[in-house]
């Protein structure tokens, strides 16, 4: 009996260490794959440490009990197994269903919401700066963050809208001009100054306000309403109007038909473009004359500073022979675009804002027009511009170019094969040259990524074509860029209208994204009328022109966007 247990208990303790062995074996190997070295030598020696002999010894007295005596188990109770639960499916929330047609696409689309709302209810939204009262006049927020809504513009249309830091100036449908905020007046609601001219157009410089009629007048007018004292006086002393102290330029040699059709200005100078493509200068202010070339005259020209030298305009003769078709105008330089889509610069160049790639050591302004060599920036391809614009110490482009071989693939898959492309030059501190960079300066014109080389199919076409840039408004050191996407307008159907996009310097919240870091690359906002449902999609978009009813009449009205010095604005426009 004896010979027996010793021969169980042997069999037994042999049996525990090629069990350990192998366990042993099997974490060296598992260590190798997915834990360190250190971790399988440990695991190596916790299994041959003397609790584990501990554990041999009572397995083998177990084993000496179990031959020796008889087999005898405790009652055991099988326990009932735990029922697994059922997996549950979220599903999203179901939406609200509209009664009607209208109400569904209100509740499908934001976009159809924001044209909707826009047409309904005109007005002007502003934000950004309120150091002067232009953005909020009732309120003393130093800073607008997002778009809010002026409450005395409500229902009103306006020809256009021009914003500072300190001032602001419109022209409403009638024609007339109305100014606010601080550097006007201490009154918190626009107030009409000028009246009976039929204006049309805005342009603002440090000091005064130009604006042009639509029988081509141009007036200047003191920003300052203590400067604007009565001069004329009405017909009849019960019907007297109340006027202004103006100046209004008057252009030498113009033609039998010919007038102003377009103006843009700096904080010191003006340009005006008249309807058979001739180009003007001018100072605006009476007491800082333009000294770095941005009027484009060269010679005893150049150095005009008589006391009435704000009423008179003088022509850019080195421009003729080619037709101009749009001028701009940044704090300190000018630039003009051709009808065959070439461009000319003059003026301030410190921050390479001409767009001419000269070397350092050249003068720091021009003051003739050069020709940006546009076609440089092409190879196989022949560029043309087809619009520009300017602030502070920027220039844009925007330019088609149309390839001069086939494509590689052997056929054409847009309209023309025309590529679409927006490019920028000048001051980069801020982001306003919008390439992601943020460059001092930049004297040659760099491409725009996200403005440049889009595509999408067009309905009407049948077929791909490029996304052009609609309209450019740049401010002191921030841009909004409408494209020139395709919208509709369609009755009875969804309604979407143009993408707008925002880049530059915030320091005054004037980009609208509710932050105050500076952009260097093109971004979406939110709506007017601010978010929308959870998780929908809610970008800015402007309603593009269509005829409606408001207050019981038919007019023509698009939504327009305008950059200021620090302040930002959307309107509606006629």
């Amino acid at each position: 009996m004896l010979n027996t247990r010793a021969q169980c208990l042997r069999y037994a303790t042999r049996q525990l260490q090629a069990t350990c062995e192998k366990r042993s074996q099997y974490s060296r190997g598992f260590g190798r794959r997915y834990i360190s070295t250190n971790s399988s030598r440990a695991s190596q020696r916790h299994f041959t440490s003397p609790f584990y002999l501990l554990v041999a010894a009572g397995l083998g007295a177990g084993t000496v009990h179990l031959v020796s005596g008889p087999l005898s188990f405790p009652s055991a109770h099988a326990e009932a197994a735990e029922k697994d639960e059922e997996p549950v499916l979220e599903f999203e929330k179901p939406r609200r269903k509209g009664q009607t047609k209208e109400e569904t696409r209100d509740l499908l689309s934001s976009q159809h919401v924001q044209v909707k709302k826009s047409l309904e209810n005109p007005g002007v939204y502003a934000w950004g700066s309120n150091s002067g009262h232009v953005t909020a006049p009732d309120s003393d927020e130093k800073f607008i963050k997002t778009p809010r809504r002026l409450s005395f513009f409500d229902g009103m249309l306006l020809r256009d809208l021009k914003l500072d830091r300190t001032f602001g100036a419109a022209i409403d449908e009638n024609g007339d001009l109305l100014q606010w905020g601080q550097g006007f007046s201490e009154h918190h609601d626009p107030i009409k100054t000028l009246r009976g001219k039929n204006l049309k157009s805005l342009a603002i410089s440090r000091d005064r306000i130009v604006a042009l009629g639509t029988n081509g007048a141009v007036y200047s007018i003191p920003i300052s309403a203590k400067l604007q004292t009565p001069t004329e006086p009405g017909w009849f002393s019960w019907r007297r109007t109340p006027s202004i102290a103006y100046r209004q330029l008057t252009p030498p040699n113009l033609g039998w038909t010919e007038k102003f059709t377009a103006i843009a200005s700096g904080l010191d100078h003006l340009l005006l473009l008249t309807s058979s493509g001739r180009v003007f200068s001018a100072p605006t202010s009476p007491t800082t004359f333009p000294s770095r070339g941005q009027l484009g005259l060269s010679g005893p020209l150049s150095r005009i500073s008589h006391p009435d030298s704000t009423s008179h305009c003088h022509e850019l003769t080195t421009l003729r022979g080619f037709p101009i078709a749009q001028i701009a105008a940044g704090d300190y330089h000018s630039l003009v675009r051709d009808r065959d889509g070439r461009v000319f610069s003059f003026g301030d160049n410190s921050l390479g804002q001409l767009g001419l790639d000269l070397p350092s050591t050249t003068a720091s302004y021009i003051d003739v027009p050069s020709l940006i060599p546009i076609h440089r920036l092409y190879t196989n391809s022949t560029p043309k511009v087809t619009a520009i614009a300017a602030g502070g110490s920027n220039s844009y482009f925007a330019v088609d170019a149309t390839p001069t071989a086939p494509s590689p693939t052997g056929h054409r898959d847009t309209a023309g094969g025309v590529i679409a492309d927006t490019w920028s030059c000048g001051s980069g501190i801020y982001g306003t040259l919008g390439n992601g960079r943020w460059t001092h300066l930049q004297s040659a014109p760099t491409k725009i990524p996200a403005l440049s080389g889009l595509y999408e199919w067009s309905e009407a076409a049948n077929q791909i074509v490029p996304i052009r840039v609609g309209r450019v408004s740049v401010g002191s050191t921030h841009v909004a860029t409408v494209m020139g996407n395709e919208t509709s307008m369609r009755a009875g159907e969804a309604k979407w209208g143009a993408d707008v996009l925002f880049f530059g310097g915030n320091e005054f919240y004037q980009l609208g994204t509710g932050k105050r870091n500076n952009v260097a690359a093109p971004v979406y906002i939110g709506s007017l009328e601010g978010e929308g449902e959870e998780g929908e999609e809610n970008r800015l978009q402007l309603t593009p022109r269509a005829r409606v009813r408001v207050g019981g009449r038919w007019v023509d009205v698009e939504q327009r966007v305008e950059c200021g010095r620090g302040v930002t604005a959307v309107y509606s426009g006629v």
